[in-house]
């Protein structure tokens, strides 16, 4: 069957992870700009980054030369409302020019309206725990459909909500470094009340995008959260899997917990105590397809202590992650078969170490061979008829990795912070040459 020619090969980016001008042309703060310190290896902030705010021309030329059909940008909400009720128009002006380049270059604009970086006026009000933040997102979202809408027409509503709310606000591991156990609510029900919330603000953005979008919308959520490949090829096997990746107990580790209400309507018995019947309709508003990032499946990790499956030597990625070669195939089976909506992967690459070499040259043949690995992966799933609209790799540059800094590569193209030097990267190339054949030769 291969690949369709409306397949969307293509990339992705972070508003924080990228843009740097982090206080400039009225930019409020967010968490990250915020709190973040003592927090970051080496100290390292996203004050700068890649500077993509002021090399975003340079940047999407690159992106054509790559041959990218899609781009998955992020909108930074602290940049567009600085403060409550205060729209920066010089930041929503950045994003009405990025589209804009991004169209010109013939690459179509994936819009995602919240990546992370909470503005601090709403961490002050109680952040993902305070109640009146749906209200807040339903006016942001508002104002970037007026901004974008007659030239984006793919809208994702969250990324990683596991990452933001689990390592947010249970583990304390990522902004706003806040514990399960903060102040006087126990763990779980404070998880529940974060829930809601991401529920109804999702909820909210979806029935706007729906009635105001000009262009006509497709609309989703990015997801990650803990993943599991078969051992082996039997039906038993299979069904095990499919048992550890949506558990009946599940909490903000597992898929299930957030997209079993959003797109089936089944709220747990804990969060529905907390949810009304007009809420409850509003949380599962019609979706058209779902994101998932996946970079490994979890059969092998250790960090909670000794796995039998690990074996010496077994080969991972810079960030320590173990490379599973099968994981998009079993991803877009799984998620395909418990939601029945299209798939795209908005994210998958790997960290590797990365250096210019001689000839101003970055060879990274490591990450092409994953890429080859996991994008047969992929194939085998389109082969097999499961609806997938795209691929998008993760990320295009190199740029901030959260809590470890600038240490860890996963971009296509190497960037050299001290000077913003841009420089494709072997894997770059053939990535560029990958999309030209449509994967007809992975």
């Amino acid at each position: 069957m291969g690949f369709s020619n409306e397949f969307l090969w293509g990339a992705s980016g972070t508003a924080y992870q990228m843009e740097g001008a982090y206080n400039l042309d009225g930019k409020g703060s967010g968490i990250w700009d915020a709190l973040s310190g003592g927090h970051i290896k080496h100290g390292d902030n996203g004050n700068i980054a890649c500077d993509h705010y002021h090399c975003y021309k340079e940047d999407i030329a690159l992106m054509r030369q790559m041959r990218l059909k899609a781009y998955r940008f992020s909108v930074s909400w602290p940049r567009v409302m600085p403060q409550k009720n205060r729209i920066n128009e010089k930041g929503i002006q950045f994003y009405k020019n990025l589209v804009q380049e991004l169209t010109d270059a013939g690459i179509t604009p994936l819009c995602v309206l919240y990546d992370w970086n909470l503005p601090m006026w709403i961490h002050k009000e109680g952040g993902w725990g305070w109640e009146g933040i749906s209200k807040e997102f339903a006016q942001f979202t508002e104002i970037m459909l007026e901004a974008l809408s007659d030239r984006v027409s793919v809208w994702i509503t969250f990324n990683e909500v596991a990452s933001f709310i689990g390592k947010g606000y249970m583990t304390g591991e990522y902004a706003p470094f806040e514990s399960g156990e903060a102040g006087t609510m126990h763990a779980f029900q404070r998880l529940c009340r974060l829930t809601k919330n991401v529920f109804v603000a999702h909820g909210k953005a979806v029935r706007i995008i729906r009635k105001k979008a000009v262009l006509p919308p497709k609309i989703g959520i990015a997801m990650d959260g803990m993943f599991f490949i078969p051992w082996e090829e039997t039906e038993q096997e299979i069904e095990k899997a499919r048992k550890r990746m949506f558990p009946d107990n599940a909490d903000y580790r597992f898929g299930n917990w957030w997209l079993d209400p959003v797109i089936k309507g089944r709220v747990s018995p804990d969060l529905a105590n907390m949810i009304s019947n007009e809420e409850e309709k509003l949380i599962s508003q019609p979706l058209d397809f779902i994101g998932y990032n996946c970079y490994k499946a979890n059969n092998y990790d250790d960090d909670y202590g000794r796995n039998e499956a690990v074996y010496p030597g077994m080969p991972r990625t810079a960030m320590d992650w173990p490379i599973t070669p099968d994981a998009l195939y079993w991803a877009v089976r799984f998620y395909q078969e418990r939601y029945r909506i299209p798939i795209l992967i908005a994210d998958n690459g790997m960290a590797n170490v990365d250096f210019k070499m001689q000839g101003n040259m970055v060879h990274d043949q490591q990450r092409i061979q994953y890429l080859k690995k996991y994008l047969n992966g992929l194939k085998r799933a389109v082969d097999e008829g499961y609806q997938i609209l795209g691929y998008l790799y993760g990320s295009v540059f190199d740029k901030f990795e959260w809590t470890e800094g600038y240490d860890k590569r996963f971009g296509l193209i190497y960037v050299d912070y001290r000077t913003q030097e841009r420089i494709p990267k072997d894997s770059a190339v053939w990535y560029a040459q990958m999309i030209h054949e449509n994967g007809a030769n992975l």
